[in-house]
C-alpha cells in the first residue's frame, strides 16, 4: 500500500544531518531517539513544509505529547493530518499495537499475583485506551498462581453486566481457588460505585459457596487503579 500524497516530497535523504534519526540510531542505539524522531522513521517522509520529525512532533503535540492516548487514535483521526495517509496511518497503529502486546508478553513470563500492582500490569493489553466498559475474571490456584483469565463482558461508557453464572461456570471448569475481579472505568474515576461494591459482595458469598474466594476487584483506569483489597474494603 502506497500513500497518494502530492504534497510529499521530503525523502529521508533529503532530511538535514540532524533529522536524520536512522543514522542516529545507528550511531547511538535506539535509546537515544525521541518519540518524535522513532515515529518519523515509521513515516519515512513528510510534507513540503514539514519534515517527517515535524510531521510527527505535530502529531505527539495533539495527544499532549503522551504515546497512551496517541494510541487511542483510529487510522481515520490521524489521517486528518496533512502527510499522512492510510498506509502510515495504519503503520501507527499497528507499532502501537506491538508495544502493548510486548508488554503481555513479558507478563507472561510471570504468572503469580503477589500484589494488586501486578493484576494491573497484567490487564494493561486489554484494558488500556478503551472507551467502553468490560469486566474480566482471573482464575488462580492455592499458589496464586495464574490459570486463566477472560473477558466476561463488555458494555457501554457507564457500564457492563457480569453473570455470576458465567463466572463460577469458567471457575468451576478450572477448578480455581481464588477469582480476581477487573472492570475498567473510561471516565477515569477510579472510586468504586455503589453497584461496583455490591456485585463484588455477591460474589464474594456465592464463592464461599464453593469453597472459593474472591481476592480482589480491580477498578482499572489507563491512569492507575482502585484496589478493594488494598482499601480494606
Amino acid at each position: 500500500m502506497k500513500d497518494q500524497n502530492p504534497t510529499e516530497y521530503y525523502s529521508i535523504k533529503q532530511w538535514a544531518e540532524e533529522d536524520r534519526p536512522r543514522e542516529k540510531l545507528m550511531q547511538k542505539g535506539r535509546q537515544a531517539l525521541t518519540d518524535a524522531e522513532l515515529m518519523a522513521v515509521l513515516l519515512g517522509s513528510g510534507t513540503v513544509a514539514l519534515s517527517a520529525v515535524e510531521l510527527a512532533k505535530q502529531i505527539l503535540q495533539s495527544a499532549n505529547n503522551n504515546l497512551h492516548e496517541l494510541a487511542k487514535m483510529s487510522v481515520k483521526e490521524l489521517q486528518k493530518f496533512k502527510g499522512i495517509g492510510e498506509a502510515k496511518a495504519i503503520t501507527i497503529v499497528c507499532a502501537l499495537e506491538l508495544g502493548r502486546r510486548r508488554k503481555e508478553a513479558d507478563f507472561a513470563k510471570k504468572d503469580k499475583i503477589t500484589s494488586s500492582q501486578d493484576v494491573y500490569e497484567l490487564m494493561k493489553p486489554y484494558l488500556l485506551d478503551l472507551y467502553h466498559e468490560e469486566f474480566w475474571v482471573l482464575l488462580l490456584n492455592r499458589a496464586n498462581q495464574v490459570l486463566k483469565y477472560e473477558k466476561i463482558s463488555a458494555g457501554g461508557v457507564t457500564g457492563t453486566v457480569a453473570d455470576p453464572k458465567i463466572i463460577f461456570k469458567r471457575a468451576l471448569e478450572e477448578t480455581a481457588n481464588g477469582l480476581i475481579l477487573v472492570h475498567n472505568h473510561p471516565s477515569g474515576n477510579t472510586q468504586p460505585s455503589q453497584a461496583d461494591i455490591a456485585i463484588t459482595q455477591k460474589l464474594r458469598e456465592g464463592a464461599k459457596l464453593l469453597d472459593m474466594q474472591v481476592l480482589d476487584h480491580l477498578i482499572f483506569t489507563d491512569n492507575g487503579f482502585y484496589s478493594f483489597i488494598d482499601n480494606g474494603i
